[in-house]
């Protein structure tokens, strides 16, 4: 059975689909999703569905929603225990944790210079989602912070994987995917460096440059702040045509051992294909 938060609710077995009901039971279980392996209480479970509006039949009303969720997911799925609920899985059943997993093995072939493992990894993950996290509570105040917690990981593994596709050489592919990715994520430093490396690598210094600026702009009128270190080097390499851009050979010179280096403000690093590094994950 598989539990699936990363879009729409969804719960299937094997690869089957299942009726979970109408909405404010399907929010049920999604808070039973999220608290996977605790022991959730009733009163809990009322005050994520119905907050101060709980009507006097809440409590009554939640068992009647476990009696018919335990129908379409089978025994032992949700396990009561005293006035509270839990719901029995294993992490591998839920989607976001396999996408934690696969984020965690893409990150560390990165760190390992496995560009393609890295991409393949990567790409597994964010395949994992269907669109927007619990799409369909969006506005549902149960699910607004577990949605916010579940978006940053997801930007995380994007530029992750960027940057391994930056390694392997795609790089005018990649211009307009960051491009979308700033418009939605303005203050993301690291995209930022992406950008600007991709752009020069096909050529484009000018526009590169010009991308430094306008991250500079913004920094400065929207948090009072200067571009980062790592940032700032990357616009001077490519004012220099420092060679480590390119990926060639022989460029030590300026470049810090991976794990070195403090991240600012979001900043991340790219990792130039032969050689040292600019911005670090």
């Amino acid at each position: 059975m598989d539990f699936r938060i990363l879009g729409p609710l969804e719960v299937a077995r094997n690869g089957e689909p299942l009726m979970l009901g109408a909405a404010q039971q399907r929010a049920l279980l999604a808070v039973l999703v999220l608290h996977r392996g605790e022991v959730v209480s009733t009163d809990r479970v009322v005050d994520e569905l119905w907050g101060e509006r709980a009507p006097a039949t809440a409590a009554k009303t939640v068992q009647v929603y476990v009696s018919h969720l335990r129908k379409a997911l089978g025994a032992g799925v949700i396990v009561t225990q005293g006035r509270a609920y839990r719901l029995a899985v294993v992490p591998g059943q839920v989607d976001a944790v396999r996408f934690e997993a696969l984020g965690a093995e893409g990150r560390r072939a990165l760190a390992a210079g496995d560009a393609a493992r890295a991409r393949e990894r990567l790409c597994s993950a964010l395949g994992l989602w269907r669109g927007e996290p619990l799409a369909d509570f969006t506005y549902e105040p149960f699910a607004q912070a577990a949605i916010a917690r579940l978006q940053e990981p997801r930007l995380a593994a994007l530029e992750d994987r960027i940057e391994a596709d930056l390694a392997l050489g795609a790089d005018g592919e990649l211009v307009g995917e960051i491009e979308s990715l700033i418009a939605a994520n303005p203050l993301q430093e690291r995209l930022r460096g992406q950008l600007m490396l991709a752009l020069y690598r096909t050529g484009r210094q000018a526009d590169a440059l010009a991308a430094y600026r306008q991250a500079s702009e913004l920094l400065r009128q929207e948090l009072g702040l200067e571009p980062s270190r790592p940032l700032q080097e990357l616009q001077r390499a490519i004012l220099g045509h420092d060679a480590c851009l390119d990926g060639a050979p022989a460029c030590g010179r300026g470049a810090r051992p991976a794990g070195g280096g403090v991240p600012v403000q979001g900043a991340g690093v790219l990792r130039s294909r032969r050689c040292g590094v600019f911005l670090r994950p």
